[in-house]
């Protein structure tokens, strides 16, 4: 006969625990659960993303009705446990309900601590702990506007956002000088401030809230200072305290939590306490990656598995709030033995400190770029020896995130989902051997990503990874049919919605378009911020954290993390003193190698990235674009200038079109080259854009690749004068840019289309004209990646055409 396990609380770390007793050994126990609130198990994480109107209620329930009856859990909701009888083994409720157990879990969560101030019983005074919470401020929102929100605080910022996405005007009130301080030291925290500020966000900081006032509906709020704020809501989000009562009355030994050993066995043996409401070596943990840890062991010791005890948590905090990314783990505070690693980025918005004690991570703070998240908290739970590490080599997550993982060389071990404590080699088990062709699969077999939703990219970019090293077979499996593993849709989709809809940015077009993971992975992201570029050149603010680790250093990294420079030397044209300039720059920042490059120019290999600005400053150099997804050279031989076989001016043509195409970034790599004569020395022909010079004209050869699937061009049209090849190559290119798929070449989109159907299109001088205005429009908005064109006449001079002959 099976014991019978009884659950006090239906929330997530009591049905995590039942999850894995359940996959431990699904025969063993006959299992009742008793719910206070009315719904099933639901994702508490998610409410924020609910009032933020990012999902629906329906899309946070984590297990359904038919989950419990198909696992034979007998569920009562919206029924509350009063007392445990331990002499009888029975728990009692407030349906007058007894419930027997043979081993008993009490999971009572916390409960929201509300200040006990006068008046705070008025309606429309609250807080945000639940459904039911959410709701009512969904509901005031219809007939209120002036909201204020008590902390300031991780719970407190989310409630903020999401009232304003209700077209709430917020005011955040806050008792301390800054912000989220049990996360963020003041430099993070002044730096979050600034950034909801822009978004709508009021704040009123070092502020004691004394008084609620109102004759029966809140009117606004007091400070001890006597100053009032006005609200027709208030929100309490001040922090909680754990939900004991019943466990006191119960006779269980309750400290600020109930106290449990390093198996979750309370003062009673057969009793066991998890999540929010257990207090283990003296701490009680508020976040749910400690209480999912609490319950794998507890599970296990439930089914004689055996099992390391719990020994306490590291924890983290992850927060995004329309944009803003902030990340704290471990210790945060300057002090106790520890040294402080900081970037500070200002321009970028970025800020990152990591401690260290002796030579391990002790704890981070990351603000504006978050991708080194995962990789510091994976250090500091494996309490990692870095002394190997350079102090720069802590950080560079990413760089790495933006360039795509090498999943192949992350250690199994590695943590991916740091709030349900799912390693790689788990997910790549769950692919292996289990059969997991998409990320719900993988959701399902191991739990990544079912918390918060953060890692979901990372998840999905192992999934295509696994199924590319499987096979053909798999490779085909739907979670590949879209653009990435976080949409089902096209390319082409993409941008046709977009345009329909309109679409700003890309965490728009990720919200209104479902994006599986809402932060995006490093596969969709780079091709949505071209995109978004491509179509509203004037209006989008180019997001450098959606490029590629290149672009952003406007460099090429090299294999042993050192960079190449290449500035642009227009048809392979330069002069005395550009090369004065680059000799100069390369002896002092002792540049390893100076090369010239297939495409005519002069290459800095070798640079390190911290010289990076310095050298472009020097240099006084436009880019040369050799890292970007853009319009890359334009190789030319000397033509009629100086070849006795030339027919016409090869060089002119050459640095004529670079200036005009120059900085144009483009679904992928564009290479360019004008030859003087049919013999060809430019190799026109295997050009993205190759011109050959003939008597009385040019032709214009497009879609050709020189690399590894060598593919000649073919020629789309011959003209007769140089402004008819500037005309034809300009329509060519924003043609390409508005219709090919991001990374797409132009040999591939042109075997994909047809020749024939772009000579259709650009046959028509109307249609020319057209696209040739879009694309004047893109250009007219590009600038040099490291210096705008400055006011000193005199030191403009390098960048006017250079005339020949």
């Amino acid at each position: 006969m099976r014991k019978k396990l009884v659950l006090i609380g239906n929330g997530m770390a009591g049905v995590r625990t039942v999850e894995e007793l359940l996959r431990a050994d699904p025969s063993l126990y006959e299992i009742t659960i008793i719910g206070k609130e009315p719904y099933p198990n639901y994702n508490r994480i998610q409410l924020s993303s609910v009032l933020q109107g990012d999902k629906k209620i329906d899309d946070i329930f984590l297990n359904t009705y038919e989950w419990y009856s198909r696992n034979g859990i007998t569920l009562h909701t919206g029924e509350e446990a009063t007392l445990i009888d331990r002499q009888r083994k029975r728990v009692l409720t407030d349906k007058g309900r007894e419930i027997p157990y043979d081993k008993l879990i009490v999971a009572t969560g916390s409960l929201p601590f509300m200040l006990p101030l006068p008046g705070a019983d008025k309606e429309g005074v609250i807080a945000f702990r639940d459904i039911k919470d959410c709701e009512t401020m969904m509901e005031t929102a219809r007939h209120y506007r002036k909201a204020v929100v008590i902390g300031g605080g991780l719970l407190g910022l989310e409630a903020a956002r999401g009232l304003l996405n209700l077209k709430m005007d917020v005011t955040v009130v806050h008792i301390f000088h800054h912000l989220m301080e049990r996360q963020l030291d003041e430099t993070a925290a002044i730096m979050l401030q600034a950034e909801l500020e822009k978004q709508g966000m009021r704040f009123l900081l070092s502020k004691q809230t004394t008084k609620i006032m109102g004759p029966k509906r809140v009117t606004g709020v007091m400070f001890a200072d006597g100053s009032t704020e006005k609200a027709d809501l208030v929100v309490m989000a001040v922090g909680i305290r754990p939900n004991v009562e019943m466990a006191k009355r119960s006779g269980l030994e309750v400290n600020r939590g109930i106290v449990v050993n390093d198996y979750m066995q309370t003062s009673d043996p057969d009793i066991y306490a998890v999540g929010e409401c257990a207090e283990h070596r003296e701490i009680v943990y508020g976040l749910v990656a400690p209480l999912y840890e609490q319950g794998q062991v507890l599970a296990k010791h439930l089914a004689g598995v055996p099992t390391d005890p719990y020994t306490g948590s590291v924890t983290f905090t992850s927060l995004k709030v329309s944009g803003v990314d902030v990340y704290s783990a471990g210790e945060f505070r300057d002090g106790g033995n520890t040294r402080a690693i900081r970037i500070h980025d200002e321009a970028q918005g970025i800020y990152k400190k990591i401690l260290v004690r002796g030579n391990r991570v002790a704890g981070a703070v990351l603000f504006g770029d978050t991708s080194d998240g995962q990789k510091l908290f994976s250090l500091i739970r494996k309490r990692a020896d870095i002394s190997a590490f350079g102090k720069l080599s802590l950080f560079g997550g990413a760089d790495e995130a933006a360039a795509g993982t090498d999943w192949a060389s992350v250690p199994d071990d590695e943590m991916i989902c740091g709030c349900n404590g799912v390693s790689k080699g788990v997910i790549v088990d769950a692919i292996r051997n289990r059969g997991c062709t998409t990320v719900e699969q993988i959701k399902g077999c191991t739990n990544a990503s079912r918390s918060c939703g953060r890692c979901k990219g990372q998840v999905a970019e192992i999934l295509q990874h696994m199924l590319s090293e499987l096979g053909e077979s798999a490779a085909a499996a739907p979670v590949k049919a879209g653009m990435c593993g976080c949409t089902t849709l096209s390319h082409d989709e993409v941008r046709r919605e977009i345009r329909a809809k309109g679409l700003r940015s890309t965490r728009e077009v990720m919200h209104v378009l479902g994006w599986s993971n809402p932060e995006g992975c490093s596969k969709c992201r780079p091709a949505l911020n071209y995109y978004l570029g491509m179509l509203f050149p004037e209006d989008y603010e180019d997001e450098s954290d959606s490029r590629f680790i290149n672009e952003r250093v406007h460099a090429n990294i090299q294999n042993d993390g050192t960079f190449s420079v290449v500035p642009r030397m227009y048809g392979g044209v330069t002069s005395p003193e550009q090369l004065r300039k680059i000799a100069d720059v390369a002896e002092k920042y002792n540049v390893r190698m100076v090369k010239v490059t297939g495409g005519q120019r002069i290459d800095l290999l070798g640079v390190k990235k911290e010289d990076l600005p310095k050298i472009w400053e020097e240099l006084d150099m436009p880019s040369g674009y050799a890292y970007g997804k853009a319009i890359r050279t334009v190789k030319t031989c000397v033509g009629s200038t100086f070849c006795r076989f030339g027919t016409q001016d090869s060089i002119q043509m050459g640095i004529d079109m670079e200036r005009k195409f120059e900085r144009l970034y483009t679904p992928h790599k564009v290479k360019m080259a004008v030859s003087g004569c049919p013999r060809n020395c430019a190799e026109s022909g295997i050009k993205d854009i190759g011109v050959v010079a003939i008597e009385g004209g040019w032709e214009i050869y497009v879609g050709g690749n020189g690399g590894v699937e060598l593919r000649a061009a073919e020629l789309l049209v011959t003209v007769k004068s140089p402004e008819e090849v500037l005309e034809w190559s300009g329509a060519f290119l924003q043609y390409y840019r508005e219709n090919a798929q991001y990374l797409e070449r132009t040999s591939h989109w042109i075997e994909r289309v047809g020749l024939k159907h772009v000579q259709d299109v650009l046959a028509d001088p109307e249609t020319r004209r057209e696209l040739n205005e879009r694309l004047d429009v893109a250009l007219s908005v590009t600038k040099d990646p490291w210096k705008e064109r400055v006011a000193n006449p005199e030191l403009r001079k390098q960048f006017e055409p250079i005339t020949i002959g």
